[in-house]
């Protein structure tokens, strides 16, 4: 029986092929009548339903316990402003002119996503799994990581590469489960004082009808609120596309930086064109009203930061816009960790409530 102490632990690991449950499979079994699925209660099972965070082997249970006692016994420890550093490669800050270039661009096949920013970017990530409710979306990657070793929790949108991939991982449109993963991590970083940083790359919240039998809208609602609270430095980058309210369910934070080929609107280009125009095919003309690019929303005072990028898009040197993003997390994290965090919290929320101010049609 699990129902104790044990199944609240804020990491909860397990070997391979054991087993863990609330009662036994030949109680279940004979109680309810039914034939249970094979692996029922396993370590995998439990992986799969959001459980746990991971099945780590016997030899490497001591490694990856040192790992998680050696990020929390540093917790507290501040970014050096000297680490910022500066790209290692030449980057330009401007990119097309028009804005439907720019939306091409976020969505490029070859575009650096949010695996390339974490191997690239942190040290020693530890991917943690699962809502503790019933499921780990592959949408959502979330876990502990060393920055300049110091440590952050880092969560980010997980788009695939290739068919497969991205279909395993819905295409990096997350689900409930998912935005309850982030919140479970975000919580994470609060309990043990910790920086938060948020990587957005989604087209939106998966807009299917299992999200909506599990509540996608308070799940992401219960994120706003949660982001708002944090007493923890709060840094989020859009690297790619930054969709509706799957994007802002992982986007509130004391600053957002955005790549300067990245879009964050409240819909998909397509997606207005059809409810303002009657045709999707006009979402070039939809995404030059949006003003969903970079310089469009720093001009606006919502992205605190553009993120230059290599000529011709992120995609043409990885590298380099993994530089570009690696010395601006750097420098405002340094920054963000010498507040109080009272005076975090209250900055975050007027900064939030100066969003959308009113203009006379004068």
């Amino acid at each position: 029986m699990s129902a104790s102490f044990a199944s609240l632990a804020d990491v909860i690991l397990a070997e391979p092929d054991t087993r863990a449950g609330f009662a036994g499979p030949q109680v279940i079994a004979q109680t309810i009548r039914e034939q249970l699925p094979p692996g029922f209660q396993t370590a995998e099972f439990l992986l799969r339903h959001g459980h746990i965070d991971a099945v780590v082997p016997r030899p490497g249970l001591r490694r990856a316990i040192g790992r998680i006692v050696a990020f929390h016994e540093a917790a507290g420890r501040e970014i050096a402003p000297a680490a910022a550093g500066v790209p290692t490669a030449p980057v330009a800050a401007s990119g097309p002119d028009d804005a439907w270039e720019r939306v091409r661009l976020s969505r490029h096949r070859d575009r650096p996503v949010t695996d390339d920013y974490l191997t690239g970017i942190f040290d020693d990530v530890l991917e943690l799994h699962g809502d503790r409710l019933g499921a780990d979306d592959p949408a959502i990657v979330a876990g502990l990581a060393r920055l300049d070793g110091v440590p952050v929790v880092v969560v980010g949108h997980r788009k695939g590469r290739g068919t497969t991939e991205s279909v395993a991982r819905n295409f990096g449109m997350p689900g409930p489960a998912g935005y309850r993963k982030a919140r479970r991590l975000m919580q994470y970083a609060e309990r043990f004082g910790v920086p938060l940083v948020l990587l957005v790359d989604t087209p939106g919240a998966y807009p299917g009808v299992s999200a909506e039998e599990a509540n996608q809208s308070g799940a992401i609602a219960a994120n706003l609120s949660t982001l708002a609270a944090l007493r923890v430095p709060v840094l989020a980058a859009v690297i790619g596309e930054g969709g509706s309210g799957g994007a802002l369910a992982i986007g509130v934070a004391d600053r957002l930086l955005m790549l300067a080929n990245a879009t964050l609107s409240v819909i998909s280009p397509e997606g207005c064109a059809t409810i303002l125009f009657g045709d999707a095919e006009q979402a070039p003309r939809a995404a030059r009203a949006l003003r969903l690019t970079a310089p469009d929303l720093h001009g606006m005072g919502l992205a605190t930061e553009v993120v230059p990028e290599p000529p011709g898009g992120a995609h043409t040197d990885p590298a380099a816009a993994v530089a570009a993003l690696s010395a601006a997390l750097r420098r405002h994290l340094a920054a963000l960790a010498r507040e109080d965090p009272d005076v975090l919290v209250k900055t975050r929320l007027a900064r939030l409530r100066a969003i959308g101010p009113i203009v006379s049609a004068d």
